[in-house]
């Protein structure tokens, strides 16, 4: 059994596809397949029920999953100790980020890390809020950056960095555009969401509760989408309302796409995320200073 094995097999059990693996960790479908197979042969222990053409961890993957994390943690930390005795000349910083903060807040900062520190390879994984926390907890990545809510508070230090607006929205010539919102408007009205575990359905679903007593159930939710980008697409095509960062409507809206609907919502935090047990690197450490 190699790191390498284990590294794509704990890729493969996060995203249950070998496909998706393969893009994440920048390899061939096929080297990926191998290598799962070479896993379960060696140990003669299948990991994973096949299922049509998705993918299932089994009784065996789902106990072996939590393990293989942690050698892949320790291996990390290992590799952190001697990329530390040579100081900010190398090594690599991973970070795991939800979308609106990795497309529209993060960016800049990694920018001016990438120029200060030229020899430090810097790898950004990219989901929602419930995956982003999880690359924290698991130790695929050391730092994390979320719009959401987190519910491992006992073992991730949350720190605010940043936020952002947040809007509904429309297209231009839906019948709620220009006019101040009610209760009963919202919940007879057409929408689409982002999936479950995403920091902005999260927030969506506070702000509804807090200001108008609605929870998401009361909704007429016709669509759920995987990003801010498509959630816009499905906006801007007509006839459904979504709520999303101002950050990530913005484009749209200049470009005349979208509006945003007379209803004021709460305003979001974005949060750094660490375990509380690990050290930081010296490279998440000259990072967090440069925030």
């Amino acid at each position: 059994m190699t790191l390498e094995q284990l590294r794509i097999f704990v890729t493969v059990a996060e995203m249950l596809n070998m496909r998706a693996a393969a893009e994440r960790l920048h390899l061939s479908q096929p080297a990926i397949s191998a290598a799962i197979a070479a896993l379960e042969e060696r140990h003669a222990t299948r990991l994973f029920h096949r299922i049509g053409r998705g993918l299932e961890l089994n009784e065996a993957g789902r106990a072996f999953l939590p393990a293989a994390r942690n050698v892949l943690a320790k291996a990390t930390e290992a590799l952190q100790v001697l990329d530390d005795l040579s100081g900010l000349v190398r090594g690599e910083l991973r970070i795991a980020a939800s979308q609106t903060v990795a497309n529209y807040w993060l960016p800049g900062f990694l920018t001016r890390f990438a120029v200060r520190y030229p020899t430090i390879r810097l790898n950004l994984r990219v989901g929602n809020t419930t995956q982003a926390a999880a690359s924290v907890m698991g130790g695929e990545a050391e730092l994390g950056f979320v719009e959401g809510k987190i519910d491992d508070a006992l073992l991730l230090h949350k720190q605010p960095v940043g936020g952002d607006d947040f809007r509904l929205y429309a297209a231009p010539g839906h019948p709620l555009v220009g006019r101040a919102l009610r209760r009963q408007d919202l919940v007879e009205t057409q929408w689409v969401l982002r999936e479950e575990g995403s920091g902005t359905r999260d927030h969506l679903a506070r702000c509804l509760k807090s200001i108008f007593q609605i929870d998401l159930a009361d909704l007429d939710i016709r669509l759920v989408l995987p990003s801010n980008e498509a959630v816009l697409e499905g906006v801007s095509s007509g006839g459904l309302i979504s709520a999303v960062s101002d950050l990530a409507a913005a484009s749209r809206v200049r470009a005349g796409l979208v509006e945003a609907l007379d209803c004021t919502l709460e305003k979001r935090s974005f949060h750094m995320l660490r375990h509380r047990e690990r050290p930081m690197s010296r490279a998440a450490q000259a990072f967090v200073e440069m925030l």
